[in-house]
């Protein structure tokens, strides 16, 4: 007896697979040559899969050597993968992208800027240096981006099907507009903004030698246009929760220094954690009062990136390392670290999830 076929109701799209050894090329192509529009794109960094309609059908574009053809149906019905008799494939995946949040795979790691690690071109013509090695097992992404030559920025109206996302100004200014948060503002160096699950957003403009950091979790994530909302839109309410979190537009110019979890540096708070139930939590760091001394830390995640200044990083049973500014490092739970000799001008930028993680002296 042969397999039933699978139903079809309103909530299923079929895309039809088209490998390509040339995404850049072919997003061109299907675009401007054939009137195709894009819908999602991933990863943002180095883009692998892009989908498109256009023509009356909807292609995935998904960068391989060779591949046989594949036909796949989203739909919110389970259905078992299939092979036709003549060797296409049916792959059946969630009509709506769905947030894995895979196992951190706890690390410590250093990423240098001496290093050289590469820069790719990702999503909207922008450059990106990779700034965890292995990405904690697929857990979090953390980029440095840069756009050498300022002006309007390609972008379009767009979300993430993501659970934290960080976008920190370091060098320059880009202008950003959000969903419900009224009318595009500046990102000066400095400051930040979370971008919450799914808030529709667009990069207007950007300064030259613009320089962000950006921190995704987990590191893979769909990011989808939206080609029906216009920004800014006509709402204005700034408290409002996208899933549990809200946006955070984070001003150091109106921030207080306290006494940081480190001891021997002071921080400022971004309200990071306080606006996303302590999801996640990000603080820059300076020197303070006192000498640094050896902690441990409870965080899943904790993840720094060296802003200005230089120290030595000393972490129990591994070698020592002399930061300096553009590297970044990850530091396991349990694993005793100290900061030690810092420059009087060091800054650094703190990520850690969740928000508010347990110290200990040991």
């Amino acid at each position: 007896m042969e397999d039933a076929a699978p139903k079809t109701t309103a909530a299923t799209l079929a895309e039809t697979v088209l490998p390509t050894t040339d995404l850049s090329g072919d997003l061109a192509f299907f675009g401007r040559e054939l009137g195709f529009r894009l819908e999602t794109i991933m990863p943002a960094d180095d883009p692998r899969t892009a989908v498109m309609t256009g023509q009356g059908t909807r292609i995935r574009l998904e960068v391989c050597d060779d591949a046989p053809a594949t036909l796949i149906l989203r739909s919110d019905t389970p259905t078992p993968a299939r092979t036709s008799p003549g060797g296409t494939r049916l792959r059946v995946e969630p009509l709506t992208p769905q947030l894995i949040q895979p196992e951190t795979a706890h690390a410590f790691a250093v990423r240098r800027l001496a290093d050289e690690a590469p820069w790719v071109i990702g999503r909207a013509g922008m450059q990106y240096r990779d700034l965890i090695p292995g990405r904690l097992g697929g857990s979090i992404i953390a980029s440095h981006i840069r756009i050498p030559d300022g002006g309007p920025v390609p972008d379009m109206v767009h979300y993430h099907t993501v659970g934290f996302q960080l976008i920190f100004c370091y060098r320059g200014w880009v202008d950003l507009v959000y969903e419900d948060q009224g009318p595009p503002f500046r990102l000066e160096a400095g400051n930040c903004v979370i971008q919450p699950p799914e808030i529709r957003h667009r990069v207007l403009y950007a300064s030259d030698n613009i320089e962000v950091i950006e921190i995704g979790v987990p590191s893979e994530h769909v990011t989808t246009i939206d080609h029906e909302m216009e920004l800014p839109n006509d709402t204005v309410n700034p408290d409002r929760l996208f899933q549990g979190q809200r946006f955070v537009h984070h001003e150091a110019r109106n921030a207080e220094w306290r006494p940081a979890r480190q001891p021997g540096f002071i921080a400022r708070d971004t309200t990071i954690a306080a606006n996303t139930g302590d999801v996640a939590g990000v603080q820059v760091l300076h020197r303070g009062d006192g000498d640094p001394t050896w902690t441990t830390h409870n965080a899943d995640i904790h993840f720094t990136f060296v802003m200005e200044g230089r120290m030595t990083l000393e972490a129990e049973g591994h070698p020592t390392h002399q930061v300096v500014a553009g590297d970044a490092f990850t530091l396991p739970p349990g694993l005793a670290t100290r900061y030690a000799a810092p420059s009087a001008d060091i800054e650094l930028l703190e990520v850690t999830l969740p928000g508010s993680p347990h110290i200990e002296r040991p």
